[in-house]
């Protein structure tokens, strides 16, 4: 049975697009160019923060995210950046009785605005500057385990990517679902573990009631 359900927050929750765009701007790279550097970085398997690099060597996330905040151009994002399924998703998952959560590799800032966001719609929000821990790593994932009143394999956790996503995940115990929005999400779509690894693979987020009611109904 699944009971809990945890989404991801970048391109599962939030639509990074217009962020990204303000990374481009910073940097002094055209929003295009930055982008499709994005997609090579990702699609050869790298990590996304060596798209940065590429730009300006040494380059700093952490420092540069606090050069941003002091300019008054911090990071961040608003309800005009979340998909448009996420609030019709999360009301039908309430319906149905489920515990809800939040919890990704996010910043305190970023907490703070998913809080201001969220904090009457699902029952928990962590990040992994709140536990000390990101993904991948299993540690990030025995806090989401901890922070829910059910057993690992009552909850089904949300995301867009294999590698940061559902593989971990699923070793943690939990079931799965990829989302398949977002740079990660579709270029990894046809491999062999987004096709095996996810208990559902899904095109939109409104599609989770009806399939956890499925999954439910042939569990009792």
């Amino acid at each position: 049975m699944i009971r809990a359900v945890v989404f991801d927050v970048g391109e599962c929750l939030v639509d990074e697009t217009r962020e990204y765009g303000t990374w481009a701007d910073w940097l002094g790279v055209p929003r295009h160019t930055f982008h499709a550097m994005f997609g090579a970085v990702v699609a050869q398997g790298r990590d996304y923060r060596e798209t940065f690099q590429e730009f300006q060597p040494g380059f700093d996330l952490y420092a540069e995210r606090e050069k941003r905040a002091a300019a008054g151009q911090p990071e961040s994002f608003s309800e005009a950046d979340l998909y448009p399924d996420v609030r019709p998703a999360l009301q039908q998952l309430r319906g149905s009785g489920l515990t809800l959560g939040i919890a990704g590799n996010q910043t305190v800032r970023a907490g703070r605005i998913l809080r201001e966001l969220f904090s009457e719609d699902v029952d928990l929000i962590g990040t992994s500057d709140d536990w000390g821990a990101s993904k991948p790593d299993p540690e990030f994932f025995k806090r989401v385990a901890e922070a829910v009143p059910f057993a690992a394999d009552e909850v089904l956790y949300v995301g867009d990517r294999c590698d940061n996503d559902i593989r971990p995940a699923r070793e943690a115990g939990m079931h799965t679902a990829l989302v398949r929005r977002g740079p990660w999400a579709v270029i990894q779509w046809k491999s062999a573990e987004a096709r095996e690894l996810p208990t559902f693979r899904i095109e939109s987020l409104v599609e989770l009631s009806d399939a956890i009611d499925g999954f439910n109904d042939s569990a009792r």
